[in-house]
């Protein structure tokens, strides 16, 4: 029996995916949750054999959730599922080490042939989104330009992120204004737009 926990914040979504997986003879979820900060408490709880993760998740997103999970209880292999299937973020999941990245509107057999072949060690990503972020642009941006810009698309003002990063603000407008000529973008709106199409952020 694969043991499977499953994070989802939209209730229904949650609920028809954990009914559909249920009705499979060698799987079994259990534990289910609605936020990324909830993943590792419950994988450590649980000790599942996949954790399927969707990628946008209040607080903590699913690829950070998956970082964390691979570091603290590694036997627990991830699976991404996204309605997001931007190059960027396949980029950033293989980087996470996540064990599989697939499409939410994928045929339920394909998910659940894709957490059985996890489970057995192999990696699942879906073949056309390989083929993207084979052919897509690498991102130009440091790891301390996206997390500023990650801030910035968040809502917080340069005061805000300067604090958080331990940085002065006059250090925090200049990565702003890097970022958006590196991406060749008219302003720091445009630019997160740019890196939010690309799955960079």
């Amino acid at each position: 029996m694969i043991r499977v926990i499953l994070a989802e914040d939209m209730h229904m979504v949650r609920g028809a995916l954990v009914a559909l997986l249920n009705l499979e003879p060698d799987i079994q979820i259990v534990a289910e949750v609605g936020a990324g900060r909830d993943i590792l408490p419950a994988v450590l709880l649980h000790e599942p054999h996949v954790a399927v993760l969707d990628i946008d998740l209040p607080g903590m997103d699913g690829l950070a959730a998956a970082a964390e999970v691979h570091a603290k209880q590694p036997a627990c292999r991830t699976l991404i599922l996204t309605g997001l299937g931007r190059p960027g973020n396949l980029r950033r999941a293989l980087e996470a080490q996540v064990s599989g990245f697939i499409l939410k509107d994928a045929p339920p057999s394909q998910l659940a042939d894709a957490i059985r072949r996890v489970a057995s060690g192999e990696r699942v990503i879906d073949p056309q989104l390989a083929l993207d972020a084979w052919a897509a642009r690498d991102n130009p941006l440091t790891a301390r330009e996206t997390e500023v810009l990650r801030m910035a698309a968040d809502g917080a003002e340069a005061p805000d992120i300067a604090a958080r990063l331990y940085l002065t603000v006059g250090t925090v407008r200049n990565y702003l204004t890097t970022v958006v000529t590196k991406l060749g973008a008219r302003n720091r709106v445009d630019a997160i737009r740019i890196a939010r199409e690309q799955g960079w952020l």
